[in-house]
């Protein structure tokens, strides 16, 4: 049984979405390897969720599943969070070579009324790519009723009554539970969430494979839908907040809620990223390939691949060039806004990554 002296950062297996909004982004523009041939949706690079959890690739221990290691060594993987039976985490890199369907994932108190999930689905979207004119459907406007948002989904009139925003590479929106919304075409985004796969869309096709979906069952998703829906989340994209670091390393807070944190972290050539925790830690890598040292361990993290530090590691080194992602569990006080004030950036502008009271 693993304890802290055999803890290192674990490769997991990572389940593929070849859904029908998928291209081939992932290889073509990031370099992503072993990926299937065909489109390729979604690469789910930590994920706890039923039926699609990952394992250990390699070590030690290979092959042991991450639910296992999250219900037996809970402590020695996110530290003193709160915790549940699964790793409360889910980050993906998603192409929208195509426009993903319109949908939404029920809040908390939704889905254990109406899914018997323990957990809805809060999520945030970070832009590693879009092409010029990109655009997302991000919530709906003010003013629309649930009868008249009915009418706009079944006649597929989204822009009557859905907020478009344009979308450009290095901003993030994070997107509460209960919020309508779409990206895509031609964007790349890294995502980060709560482990869920719970879903409502308004589409007259399947987005597995773009088979049509009868009337009466699409009146009836809808119908669910909207029972789901939460009228008041209006997101915008934020470039995030930056905190320097010292001579060219920069840490920038893209998103930071009760759920999640995501940030950016860049080093120079001849510098190095140096990150202490006391919660596990995904990194995942948006830029060229680095050395990560944590623990006793030394490895290569290539372009659009992951490494999951558990929290007894307490601290990871990474050799710069840099240009990787962290996503956590994080305390909000210490770990976003202190050290976002400290840096002079106010209240208005921290709330705004998603860390004010309409969050979730």
């Amino acid at each position: 049984m693993p304890g802290p002296a055999t803890w290192y950062p674990l490769r997991l297996t990572t389940p593929v979405k070849q859904h029908v909004f998928g291209g081939r982004a992932l290889a073509d523009r990031l370099g992503r390897t072993g990926l299937p041939d065909g489109p390729v949706a979604e690469t789910w690079e930590v994920s706890d969720v039923d039926g699609e959890g990952a394992a250990v690739a390699e070590g030690p221990l290979a092959g042991r599943a991450l639910r296992e290691l999250i219900t037996e060594h809970p402590g020695e993987l996110l530290g003193a969070r709160p915790n549940g039976p699964r790793f409360p985490l889910l980050t993906k890199f998603i192409d929208g070579t195509r426009a993903l369907p319109v949908h939404l994932h029920a809040d908390d108190a939704t889905a254990r009324r109406l899914e018997g999930e323990p957990n809805g689905k809060t999520e945030a979207w970070h832009v590693l790519d879009a092409v010029p004119g990109a655009t997302a459907l991000v919530g709906v406007r003010a003013g629309v009723d649930r009868e008249r948002l009915r009418r706009a989904l079944l006649a597929q009139d989204f822009d009557a009554v859905m907020r478009r925003l344009p979308v450009r590479a290095g901003q993030t929106v994070y997107v509460p539970g209960g919020t309508l919304h779409s990206f895509g075409p031609g964007t790349l985004v890294y995502e980060i969430e709560q482990t869920s796969d719970i879903q409502q869309h308004a589409m007259p096709w399947r987005m597995e494979d773009g088979a049509p979906v009868d009337e009466r069952e699409r009146e009836a998703n809808i119908a669910r839908l909207l029972d789901e829906w939460r009228p008041a989340p209006r997101p915008e994209f934020q470039p995030g907040l930056s905190v320097p670091v010292e001579d060219t390393v920069v840490r920038t807070v893209l998103c930071a809620g009760p759920y999640f944190a995501l940030e950016r972290w860049t080093a120079g050539r001849t510098a190095q990223v140096r990150r202490a925790f006391s919660t596990a830690h995904i990194l995942s890598n948006a830029g060229a390939p680095v050395t990560v040292t944590s623990g006793g361990w030394t490895g290569r993290l290539d372009r659009a691949r992951t490494l999951l530090l558990p929290a007894a590691l307490g601290a990871v080194r990474v050799d710069g060039p840099a240009d990787v992602l962290f996503g956590y569990l994080p305390d909000l006080e210490a770990d976003v806004r202190a050290p976002l004030a400290a840096a002079g950036h106010g209240p208005a502008a921290i709330a705004a990554l998603g860390a004010g009271p309409e969050a979730g």
